[in-house]
């Protein structure tokens, strides 16, 4: 079983497509070419179901509920949910101690006291002796309104 389980894992190797018994398709590619290959035999998809466990097992109707009795990957989903049933009433959420650190940042009287303007590409105002760009402008309503109407404030150009 372990040596068939490795096997199939194998990218590389081929499998035979349930649309077309020509075709020889590579396992990392066969996903892809199930739905091509679906999409241009209509005949032949017709006559076949698609395993609930694992979307390649494509198995003829007459014989799907019988594969779903017998299918090798309804083991690993069904061990899924045996644990998830066992571990259901084991997991308790703890509470989360985490507080917010405490903030001495006050980025407005940062601005205001900040000796040196920020460089900002392109513009260079001043609102009478005092430089006023367009971040200091757009993050203070009163110099916004300023910068807008043009009051006291003239472009230069660097």
């Amino acid at each position: 079983m372990e040596e068939t389980y490795i096997d199939s894992l194998d990218p590389e190797k081929l499998l035979q497509c349930p649309y077309d018994k020509n075709h020889q398709i590579r396992a990392c590619r066969f996903p892809y070419h199930l739905i091509k290959c679906r999409k241009n035999h209509p005949d032949v998809a017709n006559k076949l179901a698609t395993c609930p466990f694992n979307a390649r097992h494509q198995v003829p109707r007459a014989e799907i509920s019988h594969h779903i009795s017998s299918c090798d990957d309804k083991s690993c989903i069904e061990q899924d949910v045996v644990n998830q049933t066992r571990n259901l009433g084991q997991e308790t959420l703890a509470e989360s101690t985490w507080q917010c650190p405490p903030c001495d940042e006050d980025w407005d009287k940062d601005l205001w006291e900040q000796t040196s303007t920020p460089f900002v590409w392109g513009t260079a105002n001043y609102c009478g002796n005092n430089r006023v760009t367009w971040l200091q402008a757009c993050v203070f309503p009163s110099l916004c309104r300023m910068f807008c109407h043009g009051k006291t404030m003239e472009m230069h150009s660097n």
